[in-house]
């Protein structure tokens, strides 16, 4: 069919679906949903399921599914691309390890990478897509494991002991895999951007032994910095919040500890309270005086901007090759 015609029956289309509406209309209005009466509010205008589905990316997302199948797969490709990553343990528990990418580089920068998952799903396998970015742009790519929340008796805390030992084993064994340890930068999304803005908000010599800037700077993903409001989502029915996991892993609570310069990033089509989240954060870190960038990715929704970590060219993948003084290859 030409273009032309193409065209012309789709002008048809439309008439026909116009006239049909407008006949039609009182039959489609008595088949539409009712309007929802709105409950009592919970958190700033929102009522308990507004807020429930503000922290439920599959209410916004409708392609999750999809997004994610396409990020095994790249990961897949990437492996073969590489190779197998180098295997690492930082801790004693079969979980506790890392993936390495190395670069050809000697003595280069490192990105650690957290995934998200909500807190309860994920592997570092599953996020190796991005690594073949950072290995050509002469970077070390190193993708942490670590418990979901279901397997430690719903305590972030435990997760967070985690993934901070991963940090300071990679600060403390860079040379291993040829890294240097005096450039060392994270990344995360989701939950996973949730972690990384912890990171950057931990005491590390006190804590665990290495430089309190340990991170030379981080990537902070659609994520979490202020767990009050998750707190009172669904999310509780699986992470056993408590007032000490809320203070203490509230990262935008903690920015006195920011040391490193920060990059923000989020979409417009995510869900309201991740927006908010990430612009309330970056507007607090830089009333506070500390370095921080806001990219705001329109048009992608919460896992689209997850799976742009590996483009170079896309406003995550850039946010983390400047936060690393980095170029792409």
């Amino acid at each position: 069919m030409a273009s032309s015609e193409i065209f012309n029956d789709l002008s048809r289309r439309g008439l026909i679906a116009g006239a049909a509406a407008m006949t039609g209309g009182a039959a489609l209005a008595q088949n539409a949903p009712a309007p929802r009466a709105k409950g009592p509010l919970v958190w700033m205008n929102m009522d308990q399921k507004e807020l429930d589905d503000a922290y439920d990316q599959a209410v916004y997302a409708p392609n999750r599914a999809t997004v994610l199948k396409r990020c095994v797969r790249n990961s897949e490709l990437a492996r073969e691309r590489l190779g197998a990553p180098r295997r690492f343990a930082y801790g004693p528990t079969a979980i506790e390890g890392l993936d390495v990418f190395p670069t050809r580089t000697p003595h280069a920068p490192i990105m650690l990478f957290v995934h998200g998952g909500a807190w309860r799903a994920g592997l570092a396998s599953q996020y190796h897509y991005p690594a073949e970015m950072f290995v050509t742009a002469g970077a070390h790519y190193v993708a942490i494991d670590f418990a979901n929340v279901g397997d430690v008796g719903g305590s972030l805390l435990v997760m967070a002991d985690q993934i901070r030992r991963a940090v300071a084993w990679t600060y403390k064994n860079a040379a291993s895999f040829g890294g240097d340890p005096e450039r060392l930068y994270i990344s995360g999304h989701s939950s996973g951007g949730h972690w990384a803005g912890v990171l950057l908000t931990t005491d590390w010599q006190k804590d665990y032994g290495v430089p309190a800037n340990c991170i030379k700077g981080g990537v902070c993903g659609s994520g979490m910095f202020d767990l009050k409001p998750v707190r009172l989502s669904a999310r509780s029915n699986y992470v056993k919040f408590t007032d000490e996991m809320e203070e203490k892993l509230s990262s935008q609570r903690h920015l006195d500890k920011l040391v490193a310069p920060v990059a923000v990033v989020y979409g417009t089509d995510e869900t309201p309270e991740f927006q908010r989240q990430s612009r309330d954060f970056a507007a607090a870190v830089k009333a506070a005086g500390k370095p921080v960038t806001l990219s705001v990715m329109e048009g992608y929704n919460h896992f689209e901007v997850m799976e742009q970590l590996d483009n170079p060219y896309s406003l995550f993948g850039r946010a983390a090759l400047e936060i690393m003084k980095l170029r792409p290859a």
